[in-house]
């Protein structure tokens, strides 16, 4: 079983930036596309942004194409996200989680997402 630690999160004002980090432990890292999700209060958790095992390819939810930045680094067992132009609405805790299963062949479907941490809270102010 793999344990995700978010971290970087904090308050920053609309425009602003920030990276999100989060740190595997437990299995093969590199083995595992991996992903960023959201929750804001009193809505249902949504997906960020998903990241293939080597980096080759990358995915993004609509709203957040153009301002945030998946990437990876498989030597320090990190995904990282990079959040710039924040506005309010940002404001959610953001979540990291692995594949279910090793080496597949495809990016994970929004379901096929196991292991999560704990969340990292990231509040925007106007």
């Amino acid at each position: 079983q793999v344990q995700l630690v978010e971290s970087g999160g904090g308050l920053v004002q609309a425009v602003g930036s920030l990276r999100l980090s989060c740190t595997a432990s437990g299995r093969t890292f590199s083995s595992y596309h991996m992903g960023w999700f959201r929750q804001a209060p009193g809505k249902e958790r949504e997906f960020v942004a998903s990241i293939s095992r080597s980096s080759s390819n990358t995915y993004y939810a609509d709203s957040m194409k153009g301002r945030f930045t998946i990437s990876r680094d498989n030597a320090k067992n990190t995904v990282y996200l990079q959040m710039n132009s924040l506005k309010p609405e940002d404001t959610a805790v953001y979540y990291c989680a692995a594949d279910r299963v090793p080496a597949r062949p495809v990016l994970p479907g929004l379901g096929d997402f196991g292991s999560w941490g704990q969340g990292t809270q990231v509040t925007v102010s106007s």
